[in-house]
């Protein structure tokens, strides 16, 4: 078994949409499992997700970052959202049967924190973390029809977001979330107060981790692989959702 704090990285997971990167940073005896990932371009090493991580280690968890097929595969956009979905969900469905009876709670920055709220109830995640959610392309904040507030209240679940508020991407209504924190002079970046970040999540996960705990069953995290994923891509001979090292 893992020790408190240590980490594992580069385990692999074959989905339909080719290979994840997964790093790991294992707790002894963890009350839930948190899983983050990168926005559209990016990466798991952001300052943001950074804080993230560091908060839910403070909270108890197991946290798991997630470099998405997408981004393994070299590309900088996740193309058809659906495809995105069901790769993440495959991707979960794994994670939750290495760590059986957890309570999920899952994230991720811009991008990111789109998907972890559109895929939340499929995923069975007791909760999500949205960093930098970005609301409407910059410069549409007036056009209605360019809005991801949607994307955010399906989420069904509690939504912690941060954003800044200087943020080009705009800023979602407090109504559209179970806790909202602005952070005076941060872009969408979110760089500037990691520190601000990793209280403000470790506080939030405090609070919602010991309201969901006792009412998620055993099974409750595991998702099951979305209807329509291409179960035959991914390298040769690799079965999709499995586990395997990468170099």
């Amino acid at each position: 078994m893992p020790v408190a704090g240590s980490s594992l990285p580069g385990v692999e997971i074959i989905t339909g949409s080719g290979p994840a990167r997964t790093e790991t940073d294992a707790t002894e005896r963890p009350e839930f499992l948190l899983v983050l990932t990168h926005g559209a371009g990016g990466g798991v090493g952001s300052k943001d997700i950074l804080a993230a991580r560091q908060a839910g280690l403070q909270a108890g968890a197991t946290v798991v970052r997630v470099t998405q097929p997408y981004r393994v595969g070299g590309a900088r956009a996740p193309g058809s959202a659906q495809r995105q979905d069901e790769a993440w969900l495959e991707i979960i469905s794994v994670l939750c049967a290495a760590h059986p009876g957890l309570p999920l709670v899952q994230g991720g920055r811009s991008n990111g924190a789109r998907l972890a709220c559109r895929t939340a109830q499929q995923a069975g995640a007791a909760a999500v973390i949205a960093l930098a959610f970005p609301l409407h392309p910059p410069g549409k904040a007036d056009d209605p029809s360019r809005s991801r507030a949607g994307e955010l209240r399906s989420a069904g679940v509690p939504v912690l977001v941060i954003n800044g508020d200087r943020d080009p991407f705009g800023i979602p209504d407090q109504a559209d979330a179970d806790r909202l924190i602005v952070l005076p002079g941060e872009t969408h970046s979110l760089s500037r107060h990691p520190q601000a970040i990793t209280e403000a999540v470790a506080s939030w996960l405090g609070q919602v981790i010991g309201i969901v705990r006792p009412e998620r069953s055993p099974d409750s995290c595991a998702a099951p692989i979305a209807a329509g994923a291409d179960s035959s891509a991914g390298d040769a001979g690799a079965i999709p959702g499995e586990v395997g090292q990468s170099g």
